[in-house]
């Protein structure tokens, strides 16, 4: 029984390795600022916009248990968002929600992907901000594409995930009979090998998707 578990927790792991999403928070002063992108995942090549959030601090509360309340509204006057990315830059104007004060968008269109830097820059009321900011990385367009992705290296992926699919259902098949047969314990290190390979597998996967 503990084999056949841990065989289902291994076919549910790929489900579940990719990449998290969140926004940034940080603090300037007495106010509580937060990042993150509109959309996620955020892909390249597609409009998207850094959402902006300013709200006073919380006295007395570590900044992770701060949360966004009583947002700060006009800062669309006063701030502004410079986005990085490797040697390039771009000064991106706020748009107010105009139905939640003190959250803001910054509208762009991250054509390559990777890690960007959002500096902050301007005035929070009466407070000067000059604040580095990093967003959730940029994933590559080509992941999503569909029916004919653009990227080879996604078909060999999916056919390693393929393969992988076909090697869980093998073990599957294998422990069905090992129960039927009532086999020794040689039969289980066996498959616990094979278990060994496919978590290597996943993993390479995984990390060949995520560059």
């Amino acid at each position: 029984m503990n084999l056949k578990l841990l065989l289902l927790s291994l076919m549910i792991i790929p489900f579940f390795s990719g990449i998290a999403y969140a926004h940034t928070v940080d603090s300037i002063g007495e106010y509580r600022v937060e990042i993150g992108w509109m959309n996620e995942p955020v892909v390249s090549g597609d409009t998207n916009a850094i959402e902006f959030y300013v709200s006073p601090l919380v006295p007395d509360l570590d900044l992770k248990d701060q949360v966004f309340k009583n947002g700060i509204s006009g800062l669309n006057k006063t701030v502004k968002i410079q986005l990085v990315y490797k040697d390039e830059s771009i000064m991106l104007l706020l748009s107010p929600d105009h139905n939640i004060p003190g959250k803001y968008y910054a509208f762009v269109n991250p054509t390559i992907s990777g890690f960007y830097q959002a500096n902050i820059l301007g005035t929070i009321e009466d407070t000067p901000i000059s604040l580095s900011m990093h967003p959730p990385k940029v994933e590559e367009r080509s992941y999503i594409e569909f029916p004919e992705p653009t990227d080879l290296t996604l078909n060999q992926i999916i056919d390693g995930h393929t393969a992988l699919i076909a090697d869980i259902n093998n073990l599957k098949e294998s422990v069905k009979n090992l129960e039927e047969t009532q086999t020794n314990n040689m039969g289980y290190v066996g498959i616990g090998v094979g278990i060994i390979g496919i978590v290597i597998a996943i993993i390479a996967l995984v990390k060949s998707k995520n560059t």
